[in-house]
């Protein structure tokens, strides 16, 4: 074991003694080598290996790396939905390193455990990786499945080792205890060399048009994620962009592929420069351009520190910005990898409803490269105007062969896709066939696309995990890279581009997770009776609440208690009781109506929101109407099109409290954190132009209710408190609105959560309360702890959630400060200056 880093070799070491351990260190610290060496070492011993993995990719990717070492006593296989029936059998009977997910071991694997005695009398390991991935309430199911998975191998009389591997853990042995319930040792100081990462975090310009309200308009992250796409893969640049939905992907692919359409038709003329082009293998230039509030920070190991590049000057006036466009941290090193050049000023499509391109410019020949009002287009069709400052590496220059296969360099992957495809996928961008794939965060973690030189973040990714992880992504194989994160119109996206210290030298969030929730014990309790009739030496595995539950499965019916302990007397599965993802029912199937084509599934909430009658649906580069939403037959029906528009659904909340857990003073007010019951409702969609953002109106919905019972943090303030508010003219309502838009989008940096695992609600007179009230809640059933973090850290929270505000350049609110993009009131009314009042009345001392 010479040839291990010392972080590698200590978490290997405390595998072979028998002690469970969790290895957190950053990304690409060969953390994969570390559980590598003690589980070849098992396998070659005569012991079985269970690798778990929160995606099947990850699992396909492994099991080629461990059919590249070439050891004929190493049987590895993967088992998930992907692995065809014929050949389950010969993975439960043969194989001696499985590789799967949580999934698969909750639905097939241990319910048939007596199938797989022969592996688990022998399983010597377990490795969980990429355990950061385990938050919320799927983590909360995992933490049960692999305490079912425990008292499975028990029943064989074999007691594996547990070890975890994340790049991003916060108290990593803490959270390993929670999540196996096991003690846990921890390894995280990373003995790995690394390049230098350069940080741009980039805030798209605003534009002329106006948005609800009149509020001003940021320019798309996707718009700008494309533009930035494209021009990086024409440069030769290995890109992989992060995007936030499915649909998003599907779009920036689909934009910037069209971009490289564009470029590949008309540059056979030979281009004329104005400027220096910036050479594709160095970064370097001249005179690189500028763009609108583009801060760069450098996080650097073993980097030669070289000097600070001076802010850029604009190519066509040569006039340096009044606000510099590179504002480099004091503790920063520049690498001389540059920023892309200015993003392009017209874009055919948009994920983000109701935010257009930038109409300061218009497009030429060339879409992807603007051009100030007034110049003239070239006078031959076709040729490229005299404006044109692209980099263009020298080789585009001369091999035009090559530029016609441009747009097939760029491509879109994301869950969904057929399994071959996405292996095939995986291997083009390894290759280099493919230099930019547009993704969901279904490649943020450990799949080896190494070869990467830049990474792009379309919206902050929800958790400073996510976004170290998915920067991470670039300069794997101990190479410089760039990594940008590109704001999205929203207040913590706003709030960090301004405020690097909030992103850069702090650590990432803890990861919440509550095994204990009723809503997710209960399930698995009914599961592990199924597989194994529960006895009282059974109850400290599964946690301190397990007697209590357990009395409330038995009075439901769902569990009968006899002398030898509780067993599961239903004919259904018992698995089936527990959603692990979230979902929350069973998937909708989206159908293409003139073929039978099965195009893919959304889950049944997402469905109400993202598959609605009315609704726009992006698949593979291809935009569809849906015709029909069909909840009891679980399909939605799609017929092909191509409108000028996107749909954004809009729903009502209505929220009432059952219970108060605990209280405390906050400022003239009182913050809260209990129980509550949530009902919403999709009442409409909202059709909005692509390029202009404007609103072609709001079409009713009949959609049923949902209501869900979670946790939820709230706050009052009482009459005597908002009196001279409301005699001061402050809309009272509309200022509690805005508060609680703005401290959704900020609960995230304090709670590893994402704005959309949240939800809120406000009212000036609320009925439970008979006070104004501002309610922040779990969007998960039974809660899943992000509220309950906010109550813990709700000063800092709501301190930062008022500096948002301030600080936005707005007048009267905009998606930056205090707009909603899921408020199912149209962002009606919102009160900026009487939202920063509030939060200074709940903040001051008394």
């Amino acid at each position: 074991m010479t040839g291990l880093w010392p972080h590698q070799y200590e978490a290997a070491d405390l595998a072979f003694r028998g002690r469970n351990v969790i290895i957190s260190t950053g990304t690409a610290s060969g953390k994969s080598l570390a559980y590598l060496t003690p589980a070849v070492a098992a396998c070659l011993d005569g012991g079985t290996v269970l690798y778990l993995t929160p995606t099947k990719a990850l699992a396909a990717d492994q099991l080629r790396s461990l059919r590249e070492l070439r050891i004929t006593q190493l049987r590895a296989a993967t088992f998930d939905g992907d692995t065809p029936f014929e050949e389950r059998t010969w993975v439960r009977q043969h194989a001696n390193y499985v590789l799967t997910n949580p999934d698969m071991l909750h639905r097939s694997i241990l319910p048939r455990h007596s199938q797989w005695s022969s592996f688990f009398r022998r399983l010597r390991l377990v490795v969980v990786d990429e355990c950061h991935g385990y938050r919320g309430v799927f983590g909360s199911h995992v933490a049960q499945i692999l305490r079912r998975l425990r008292r499975a191998c028990a029943r064989y009389h074999s007691h594996p080792t547990f070890i975890l591997a994340s790049a991003t853990a916060s108290e990593p042995g803490v959270f390993g205890r929670r999540l196996t319930g096991l003690e846990m040792d921890e390894v995280t100081v990373d003995a790995s060399p690394k390049g230098a990462t350069t940080f741009a975090l980039w805030e798209p310009p605003l534009t002329e048009l106006r948005g609800e309200g009149g509020a001003p308009v940021r320019r798309t992250a996707t718009a700008e994620a494309a533009d930035l796409l494209a021009d990086l893969v024409l440069a030769d640049v290995r890109t992989l962009a992060f995007v936030r939905s499915r649909r998003g992907a599907e779009t920036v692919a689909l934009t910037a592929r069209a971009k490289l359409a564009d470029v590949a038709f008309s540059l056979p003329y030979t281009p004329t420069h104005t400027g220096p082009a910036t050479d594709a293998k160095t970064g370097s230039t001249a005179n690189p351009p500028a763009h609108p509030t583009t801060t760069t920070h450098t996080e650097a190991t073993h980097a030669q520190t070289t000097p600070t590049p001076a802010p850029p000057t604009d190519p066509r006036t040569g006039s340096t910005p009044d606000t510099p466009a590179l504002a480099t941290h004091a503790e920063a090193t520049y690498t001389g990898a540059a920023l892309p050049p200015e993003p392009p000023a017209d874009v055919s499509a948009t994920a983000d409803p109701g935010t257009p391109s930038d109409p300061e410019t218009t497009a030429d020949a060339h879409p992807g490269r603007p051009r100030e009002r007034g110049d003239q287009p070239s006078t031959q069709p076709g040729q490229p105007p005299s404006s044109l400052t692209w980099a263009i590496p020298e080789q585009a220059e001369t091999d035009f062969n090559d530029l016609a296969d441009l747009p097939n360099k760029i491509a879109a992957y994301r869950a969904g896709y057929l399994a071959e495809d996405r292996r095939l996928l995986e291997k083009a961008l390894r290759e280099g066939t493919i230099m930019g794939l547009a993704t969901t965060n279904a490649l943020e973690l450990g799949v080896d696309v190494s070869g990467l030189d830049a990474v792009l973040i379309a919206g902050w990714p929800g958790t400073r995990a996510s976004f170290w992880q998915q920067a991470g992504r670039a300069g794997r194989d101990g190479q410089d890279a760039l990594a940008v994160l590109i704001a999205r119109d929203d207040p913590l996206d706003t709030y960090l581009v301004h405020h690097p210290e909030a992103l850069f030298g702090r650590p990432v969030e803890a990861i919440v997770l509550d095994p204990d929730n009723p809503y997710v014990l209960g399930p698995h309790l009914c599961a592990a009776a199924a597989e194994i009739p529960l006895t009282e030496d059974d109850l400290p595995i599964f946690g301190p609440t397990t007697a209590k539950v357990l009395e409330d499965l038995v009075a439901e019916g769902m569990l009968r208690k006899r002398p030898a302990g509780w067993f599961w007397t239903k004919r259904e599965r018992a698995t089936d009781l527990a959603d692990i993802r979230g979902g929350g029912g069973n998937p909708i199937q989206v159908v293409e109506s003139s073929t039978g084509r099965l195009l893919g599934s959304v889950d049944e909430p997402s469905a109400h929101t993202t598959v609605h009658t009315g609704a726009i649906y992006l698949h593979q580069g291809e935009t569809f109407l849906v015709e029909l939403l069909d909840l009891e037959a679980g399909v939605a029906l799609v017929s092909s099109a191509n409108p000028d528009y996107t749909t954004f659904a809009r729903d009502i909340t209505d929220i009432s409290i059952l219970s108060t857990e605990r209280s405390q003073p906050l400022g003239t007010g009182t913050l809260h954190f209990g129980e509550v019951e949530v009902t919403r409702q999709v009442v409409s969609y909202l059709k909005r132009r692509l390029q202009s953002g404007e609103s072609l109106g709001d079409e009713p919905l009949e959609l049923p209710p949902r209501t869900l019972r979670t946790r939820a943090v709230w706050w009052t303030l009482p009459a005597s408190a908002v009196a001279p508010l409301a005699e001061a003219g402050i809309d009272l309502g509309g200022a509690a609105h805005a508060a609680e838009h703005a401290s959704i989008g900020l609960l995230p940096l304090f709670a590893t959560c994402d704005r959309w695992d949240i939800g809120g609600v406000s009212t000036e007179l609320h009925a439970d309360t008979g006070l104004l009230t501002v309610f922040v809640y779990d969007g998960h059933e039974g809660g899943a702890g992000f509220a309950e973090r906010g109550y813990a850290r709700a000063t800092d929270w709501l301190t930062a959630t008022r500096e948002a505000i301030l600080s936005c350049e707005c007048e009267r609110g905009c998606p930056s400060c205090i707009q909603s993009p899921k408020c199912g009131n149209g962002n009606e009314p919102l009160d900026k200056r009487g939202a920063i009042r509030l939060l200074n009345i709940l903040l001051s001392p008394q």
